[in-house]
């Protein structure tokens, strides 16, 4: 029989004889922190508990984030951090027990509650005075009588609508027209507050946007209104069986991506308990493995969403902060990775890179915690299609996971190693220029570990062709700062395709490898210089085409020739105005970072063809001197391959990787995996033959050039031999774009020795300086050309339409002055 007995002044007693349980007598207010101490009469041995009735439910209670349990031979307290409402409306039950005796003692808290949570919607979103607008705030249902209040603006007004309560909750609704009396307003404030029985208030608000002729919007899209721009909507509404809400941001004229954090309700139900769990109620393990087995069960559902995953990942981060205050032993281990592996197969992409780098960061961070936090005992590993699990209890340990070994000598603990699959690619690797191989973490950590130095040697396979002056990194995963970190970890060799790294801590480890040329001073400014005066260059040179086409345009040949030149300058002109644009990917929306990637493809590729078009007509004339090319049947098939082949190959290219990936976000360029693999291929390729091609053309054009010199007799001008061939090198290199063929010699040599750091700058120069090379050897080499021009300069008029003298053959006309 329980009876209560006055303490003292505030403090009460409820007893059961034996067991005395001291808790505060008065109301105590919301948020505050409060003790219940539980004492025993009598010295016997046995052991305390605490428990939480909630209605018909009984919880465990132990450490959480929450509350504080403490405990002696005759004495235990619970201390709650903070009182919110999942602590108040429940009775608090202390036990102790003695073999199959157990004395208990209850004591239930008064609360002054206030709501735990205020959920705002307002009813339109946005507005355009004068507007009549409802907003609802809803909160749990609670025996709290509250007095609810409103302002709009700072300015209280009052609500003539009662309450309404449905599903546990109850929604307040305030009803009034914005009238919007001030102009420079652009956003109406209204603030909700609740007030309890002893004076202490909690507010929220909820701001909507007001739209007038003087700001620029986002158009209507179905269910999201029309919008003024930086403001970002939420519509707490989803389809049936799920809970969350969805918003989307205006950046005018364009809205962002949708973002959708709409959850089952299955998985918000698991993300509810987890939190208790961390809290410190419920907390067993046999409710630890119910979550982590009904997180696996829902991570490989079919209908499994990319919020869905976002809310599993939070699951796992709740239940690794929840394992430094309650041990998890090894029964959850099988439901945990195979969770966990789930997840990888999932839909990582997100409106936004920034967030998808959050969420495999928490991820790593949150399985290698929960993997050094399980209390390991008799498991002998754990393998799932994306993590491998492995456990030793030797002093020298080999393990190996997904082909990766790991080596580590320890004189005590159990050394657990994880392999993770499909992660890597997902994390942030902005701060490394690089491409992974593998694409494997592995994650190493020590149970009971006593020992201060750490020496773990990690074996990677690398599956993949290693180019010459690709930089080998071993790093880590750096959680407090989110990104792959060296230090401490050292790259040893490369032997049998193993790549050998050492590290002298614990933590997530991979391999980098950069493909890509390391920092050389002055090369982007050279690029940026060199695009800027070529853009100039080939807006001169189409100037001064249009001026003098008719006066030099006067035969087959010069107008392949000349036609040729104007789609070449024209198309690398495009092409050069759109890396420029999408220099600054960073602050570019995807749309146009897609846009812009398309673009450059297209151009570049169309210039490339045009120039197999010039080559062409050069190899004809050389070959077939006395078949000359029909006009009509010329321009044809020019326009089929300079713009209709380029068109079909960024349409293809477009449509096959459309479901992997096309584009890279952070550069707007073309995606390169490996040889054969990613998207850059479908560039790599044709542009490589069509300048091999190319460079097979010159090589006939200098072949003539010694045929013809030998033909004239034994004692030919050497001299003039020469000179004719540099003409040739000089005058076709530029348009026939042979300059791109030192990308080939870029990756022979490494860019941190002096020859290949120089093929890295003549690269950047002659290609990001093509249209000026283009101006001179096109213009101004030409004497027909710099003729016409000088008399445009002296006569002040354009050259008048007539016929001159026909050139004999296309490459006389390239190397006249």
């Amino acid at each position: 029989m329980e009876t209560r007995i006055g303490y003292s002044a505030n403090i009460s007693v409820e007893t059961s004889g034996i067991v005395n349980i001291l808790y505060p007598k008065d109301m105590v207010d919301y948020n505050s922190t409060q003790m219940l101490n539980c004492t025993i009469n009598n010295e016997n041995y046995g052991s305390w508990n605490w428990d939480f009735i909630a209605g018909n439910n009984t919880y465990v209670l132990n450490n959480g984030t929450s509350i504080t349990i403490t405990s002696t031979a005759a004495c235990t307290t619970v201390q709650i951090n903070s009182l919110s409402g999942m602590w108040a409306e429940g009775i608090y039950k202390c036990g102790f027990s003695s073999g199959s005796i157990v004395h208990a003692a209850t004591a239930e808290l008064k609360v002054a509650l206030l709501p735990d949570t205020i959920s705002m919607t307002s009813d339109p979103l946005t507005v355009e005075c004068p507007k009549d607008v409802m907003v609802n705030a809803t909160i749990q249902n609670s025996p709290e009588n509250y007095t609810v209040t409103w302002t709009l603006n700072q300015v209280p007004v009052t609500s003539q609508t009662p309450s309404v309560q449905t599903d546990g909750q109850i929604t307040y609704r305030l009803n009034s027209k914005i009238t919007c009396q001030q102009p420079s307003t652009n956003a109406i404030i209204i603030t909700v507050n609740f007030m309890n029985q002893k004076n202490k208030n909690k507010t929220q608000n909820i701001i909507i946007p007001v739209i007038d002729d003087n700001v620029q919007v986002c158009q209507e899209d179905s269910p999201w209104p029309k919008t003024p721009k930086g403001f970002t909507l939420v519509i707490q509404q989803c389809e049936i069986g799920r809970v969350g809400y969805q918003e989307r941001t205006c950046i005018s004229p364009e809205w962002m991506n949708e973002l959708d954090r709409c959850v089952s309700e299955e998985l918000n139900n698991v993300l509810n308990t987890a939190a208790a769990f961390r809290g410190g109620l419920g907390v067993t393990q046999k409710v630890a493995l119910a979550i982590f087995s009904s997180l696996k069960n829902i991570s490989n559902d079919t209908s499994y969403s990319n919020a869905d995953l976002s809310a599993s990942i939070g699951v796992l981060d709740i239940m690794f902060e929840a394992s430094k205050q309650f041990t998890l032993d090894e029964s959850v281990l099988g439901d945990f990775l195979g969770a966990a592996s789930n997840m990888l197969n999932a839909n990582w992409e997100q409106v936004n890179t920034t967030i998808s780098y959050q969420m495999s960061s928490l991820y790593l961070k949150s399985v290698e915690g929960l993997v050094e936090n399980i209390y390991m005992n008799n498991s002998d590993g754990y393998s799932t299609q994306n993590l491998e699990f492995k456990l030793c209890k030797n002093i020298t340990c080999n393990q190996t996971v997904f082909g990766v070994e790991v080596n580590l000598n320890q004189s005590s603990g159990i050394v657990k190693t994880l392999g993770v699959k499909n992660l890597s690619d997902k994390l942030n690797n902005e701060n490394f220029p690089v491409s992974i191989f593998p694409s494997i973490v592995v994650s190493a950590t020590l149970q009971n570990r006593t020992d201060s130095n750490i020496d773990i040697k990690l074996d990677f396979p690398i599956n993949q062709p290693v180019a010459k002056g690709s930089t080998i990194q071993c790093v880590f995963w750096n959680t407090t700062l989110n990104e792959w970190s060296e230090d401490g970890c050292m790259w040893k060799e490369m032997v049998n395709n193993r790549s050998y790294c050492e590290c002298s801590h614990l933590t997530s480890f991979s391999v980098l490898m950069s493909t890509s040329q390391p920092n050389l001073p002055y090369l982007d400014e050279i690029t940026y210089v060199g695009l800027g005066v070529s853009i100039g260059s080939l807006l001169i040179f189409l100037l001064i085409e249009a001026l003098v086409w008719s006066a030099v345009v006067k035969s087959k040949l010069s107008h392949f020739r000349h036609m040729a030149l104007v789609n070449i300058s024209l198309c690398l002109l495009l092409a050069d105005c759109s890396f420029l644009a999408s220099s600054s990917s960073n602050i570019l929306p995807t749309t146009w970072c897609l846009v812009l990637t398309l673009a450059k493809q297209f151009f570049f590729q169309a210039m490339f063809c045009w120039m197999l078009c010039l080559s062409i007509v050069l190899l004809h004339q050389l070959v077939f001197v006395f078949y000359p090319l029909r006009k009509r049947l010329y321009l044809f098939l020019s326009i089929v391959l300079g713009y209709v082949c380029p068109t079909l190959i960024v349409a293809s290219t477009f449509a096959y990787y459309r479901n992997e990936r096309y584009y890279d976000v952070d550069t707007c360029w073309l995606v390169y995996t490996s040889p054969l693999k990613g998207s850059m291929n479908a560039f790599f390729l044709p542009v490589g033959t069509i300048v091999l091609m190319n460079m097979f053309s010159m090589y006939v054009v200098i072949q003539t050039l010694f045929k013809s010199s030998f033909s004239n007799g034994s004692k030919a001008d050497e001299k003039e031999t020469v000179k004719s061939i540099l003409k040739v090198v000089v005058f076709l290199t530029p348009v026939l774009g042979v300059t791109w063929g030192l990308g080939f010699f870029t990756q022979i040599w490494d860019s941190r020795e002096p020859v290949g750091a120089f093929m890295v700058y003549a690269f950047t120069i002659t290609n990001s300086f093509q249209g000026l090379f283009i101006l001179l050897t096109g213009c101004f080499a030409e004497k027909k050309v710099r003729d016409e021009v000088w008399k445009i300069i002296m006569t002040g008029a354009p050259p008048p339409k007539g016929k001159t003298e026909s050139m004999k053959n296309l490459t006389k006309s390239a190397l006249k002055k």
